[in-house]
């Protein structure tokens, strides 16, 4: 479930949520190859992560039994079927290699290199002796010639395709497995979907759904085609720009929350100056015909950044609820009770620093270990000869100190800077460095009461016992 994926099933749920209709999530898995279990359960997953619950559809039920399309072989089949008899559809014997070789001769002539109709031609006795002798066929729809559709489009307004554009498509192939034409315009007259919000790539798909519609005596649904996401770079999304798909995002630490702004605002505004809105906000604003038609333009510094916002939003308590498996999972092992109890001390302050919940197993791994591991760049950056005057005198201080608390801690190693007569940056940056192994870690003051006292004495012993041999 990519971001495009994400977009076009959001942008339907609050079309729907806004207006009481039904939003429906069907499988479409008619493609053996890319239709597993595992994607599956992805993007069902994906869906529930975001909060985007569903009316109808797989593992929910509904008034139309199955909304699994691998279960509906037989309808679409029959709907083919019809078709043929009816004269709107024809069975096709070209074979793939006789396809491709009249596709080459057109381009190399200038002629568009769409099917030419060949056995739309053929008379019914004809293809009834070619199919009674076993010849395998495909099912192609008759588009009306000459003919044009033309429908309104909640984002892109009026559209026309001129049918000599667009060939006779195949909806049921040699194998008796549907194309996506047959099976999601059956599924769409069947469920009686009303709108269809989806991605522009399948626009020129769309005058065949159309007509493929009628002809099955079906209502045309309204189309919203909504535009491609672009990289910064101007190009068509992909990975190379550091998109990424929902599980993986949920999997770095971004929040639901997050996500779902994020993508709401590819394309879409809620209002002027407005870059931080609820999904009740967004459901009570949002209307498909306000959707840009211009490429939305993915920015992942935006995206960190606005997850950075939810994060330092949260209540304490919820923070560290979501943070605690990927603390667990940074340190590949289980907290205990008690080590639980040390990280909420410092949990206000991490939450402050972190934009991504994966990052918080790095900020405070040195309270969780007994070996600690020195950053060699920060170490090389701070530590003197000096510097092993300053973590004597901060063990001096803080031995016999009681209580052993962030407030007495940061009275205690001011009024060493004081005499020492060091600034903050010189005298307790070498401090950091010994206590947490590197420069980056939470508020000085706050991991020391966190550490305690005993293994805070240990480790200024340890560092100066370092600069010293």
């Amino acid at each position: 479930m990519h971001l495009g994926t994400t977009r076009t099933a959001l942008f339907n749920w609050l079309y729907a949520r806004r207006h009481g209709g039904t939003f429906i999530v069907r499988i479409d898995d008619t493609d053996t190859e890319r239709s597993t279990p595992e994607f599956e359960a992805d993007i069902l997953g994906g869906l529930r992560w975001l909060g985007l619950d569903w009316d109808e559809g797989v593992e929910v039920g509904g008034p139309f039994g199955e909304y699994r399309q691998s279960a509906r072989y037989d309808r679409y089949r029959q709907a083919a079927a019809t078709l043929v008899e009816v004269g709107i559809a024809y069975r096709c014997f070209c074979t793939p290699a006789e396809l491709d070789d009249r596709r080459k001769a057109a381009e190399a002539a200038g002629r568009p290199p769409g099917y030419d109709g060949r056995c739309r031609l053929l008379e019914g006795t004809e293809a009834d002796r070619r199919g009674a002798a076993g010849a395998p066929f495909a099912i192609r729809f008759a588009m009306p010639r000459p003919g044009k559709t033309t429908f309104t489009d909640l984002v892109r307004s009026e559209v026309t395709f001129d049918h000599q554009h667009v060939d006779d498509f195949v909806i049921l192939r040699s194998d008796r497995t549907p194309t996506y034409h047959l099976a999601s315009t059956v599924d769409d007259v069947d469920y009686r979907i009303s709108h269809v919000a989806r991605g522009e790539d399948l626009l020129p798909s769309t005058p065949r759904h159309i007509q493929l519609t009628l002809a099955l005596g079906g209502e045309v649904p309204v189309y919203a085609h909504l535009p491609l996401i672009m990289g910064t770079d101007g190009k068509r999304l992909s990975k190379r720009h550091g998109a990424q798909g929902i599980t993986e995002y949920r999997q770095m630490g971004y929040l639901p929350e997050a996500i779902f702004n994020f993508v709401a605002l590819m394309s879409w505004s809620i209002g002027d100056d407005i870059t931080i809105f609820s999904p009740e906000q967004a459901v009570a604003a949002f209307d498909l015909g306000d959707v840009s038609s211009n490429p939305a333009v993915f920015d992942a510094d935006k995206l960190l950044w606005l997850n950075g916002e939810y994060m330092r939003s949260l209540p304490v308590d919820d923070f560290s609820t979501r943070v605690r498996p990927f603390l667990e999972a940074g340190l590949d092992r289980p907290l205990a009770d008690r080590e639980w109890a040390t990280f909420t001390k410092v949990a206000p302050v991490v939450q402050e620093r972190v934009k991504l919940l994966s990052e918080a197993a790095d900020q405070v791994r040195f309270l969780f270990v007994e070996d600690l591991d020195y950053d060699q760049e920060s170490w090389s950056k701070v530590m003197t000869p000096e510097s092993a005057t300053v973590l004597g005198a901060a063990r001096e201080r803080l031995t016999d100190l009681m209580p052993f608390d962030k407030e007495t801690v940061e009275t205690a190693l001011r009024g060493m800077l004081e005499e020492l007569g060091m600034n903050a940056k010189k005298g307790l940056q070498p401090i950091r460095v010994a206590v947490t192994g590197s420069s980056v870690s939470p508020p000085l003051f706050e991991s020391i009461a966190a550490l305690g006292k005993e293994r805070t004495l240990s480790r200024l012993t340890a560092a100066a016992a370092r600069l010293t041999t």
